[in-house]
């Protein structure tokens, strides 16, 4: 008779059914691969994000002039001398006219697509369309806005051409008094695809059968619209608004390129905070610590505009 000696187990070894890890390992495990893989982009981070804001935050206080110059501490001058600037005022003032007139804008036009595409047959095939200007750099939308409202007698642009052939004057679309408004039509037609596509997705998870109920109940485009669409892609709107908010007080090259095409920069007038950041950093006698200063208030003004709208947007979740 055979007697078997059975091994006991090691101390602190459960082994799982049929020699799977159990939870428990498994865990573990995970808890080990945390750092070493987070470790990595914490530094990335670190490094180009949050030390070159806390240094453009120091400098803000300071007198610079750039390399081989040393900061000098004047505390709250660079702010009063910006506040004060007729350069800063237009470009704060252009800035807020494309935060929010062109945000409404943009939303307006991008719900109005949505209502249209949502039952619209090769809506795919229009929604790729329609995004294709934000795959095309600034600098090279501003170019050919230039061309198409160029004001040349004799070789008048597309929209001069336009208005000339049903006898119509042309207009100076680019001169210096209108071209805040023509920038902010323009970005407004540039950037509807982009969030056309963000709704158009929220949309898509919505469950068909609430709007049957709703068109066997009667219910016309724009009750379905309100009662359904927009309680149901609500969070989505939230999230959109943000993303507008930060990429309006971004706004440069359209402005830089529209503006002051042949020139060093656009007239002062038409200015956005991102042109008087340049402006005061490569212009003439580099002013960093002005520019830092601006930048921010920039940081401060998107602050405000992300924490309202996040407040303004609040709601419940719908489940669906």
């Amino acid at each position: 008779m055979t007697a078997s000696l059975a091994t006991p187990p090691a101390a602190g070894h459960k082994p799982g059914a049929g020699g799977r890890s159990t939870p428990a390992a498994h865990v573990a495990r995970r808890k080990k691969l945390f750092w070493p893989f987070l470790a990595p982009t914490l530094v990335l981070y670190g490094v180009f994000l949050v030390a070159p804001t806390i240094a453009t935050i120091v400098l803000s206080f300071s007198n610079w002039r750039g390399a081989g110059d040393t900061p000098e501490f004047n505390g709250f001058t660079q702010y009063s001398q910006i506040f004060a600037d007729e350069g800063f005022q237009n470009a704060f003032v252009n800035t807020l006219i494309y935060i929010t007139l062109g945000g409404v804008g943009t939303f307006v036009l991008a719900f109005l697509f949505t209502m249209v595409l949502r039952d619209m047959r090769g809506n795919k095939m229009v929604r790729a369309i329609l995004f294709f200007p934000n795959i095309v750099a600034p600098v090279a939308l501003g170019m050919f806005f230039g061309v198409v409202y160029r004001y040349q007698p004799n070789r008048q642009g597309l929209a001069n051409f336009l208005l000339e052939s049903v006898g119509l004057s042309a207009v100076k679309f680019l001169d210096a008094e209108s071209i805040t408004w023509v920038v902010l039509l323009s970005i407004i037609w540039a950037s509807a695809g982009f969030y056309i596509t963000i709704l158009m997705a929220a949309v898509d998870r919505i469950p068909p059968y609430l709007y049957e109920d709703a068109s066997i109940a009667g219910a016309s485009p724009w009750q379905k619209f309100r009662n359904i669409t927009l309680p149901l892609t609500w969070d989505v709107v939230g999230i959109a608004g943000v993303l507008w908010t930060i990429n309006a007080i971004k706004i440069f090259e359209l402005v830089f390129v529209m503006a002051g095409s042949g020139t060093y920069a656009p007239p002062i007038h038409t200015w956005t905070l991102g042109i008087f950041v340049f402006d005061r950093s490569f212009g003439g006698t580099p002013a960093f610590g002005t520019a830092c200063a601006c930048a921010v208030v920039m940081i401060v003004l998107v602050s405000v505009f992300v924490v309202a709208l996040r407040r303004l947007l609040r709601r419940d979740a719908i489940q669906f």
